[in-house]
């Protein structure tokens, strides 16, 4: 007797096989992109950052809105608030909603960048 193709037990086993690993691959799938996402909005804030020291060495303070930096943008679904600026410190935060985490930056603490967990 001659088989062409696969019964359908055979097809029913791979279904089940492949719904088990997309069970569990799938909430893996959203922990790794809210962690892209929290990735992001840290280096939006280093790149603030920089941006924030090069526009010092020119105006002799911080600049209280990001528009006044030429040389920043802040990523796609990134929301970047400078808090407080003045001639000696500034303070910034940065969260993405995809994210898990708020980050903020304090030039005049040690470490600058601090994180918070979303509730």
């Amino acid at each position: 007797m001659k088989r062409n193709g696969f019964s359908l037990f055979e097809l029913l086993v791979v279904i089940a096989i492949i719904g088990v690993l997309a069970a569990v691959a799938i909430p893996r799938f959203t922990d790794f992109r809210a962690a892209a996402y929290d990735a992001r909005s840290q280096q939006d804030l280093r790149n603030l950052a920089s941006a924030q020291e090069l526009y010092r060495a020119t105006n002799e303070r911080y600049a209280d809105d990001a528009a006044l930096l030429a040389s920043f943008r802040p990523s796609d679904g990134v929301e970047l608030v400078i808090e407080a600026a003045d001639e000696t410190a500034f303070r910034a935060s940065a969260t993405h909603p995809a994210g898990n985490n708020e980050y903020r930056w304090d030039s005049e603490a040690q470490p600058a960048l601090t994180t918070t967990p979303r509730s």
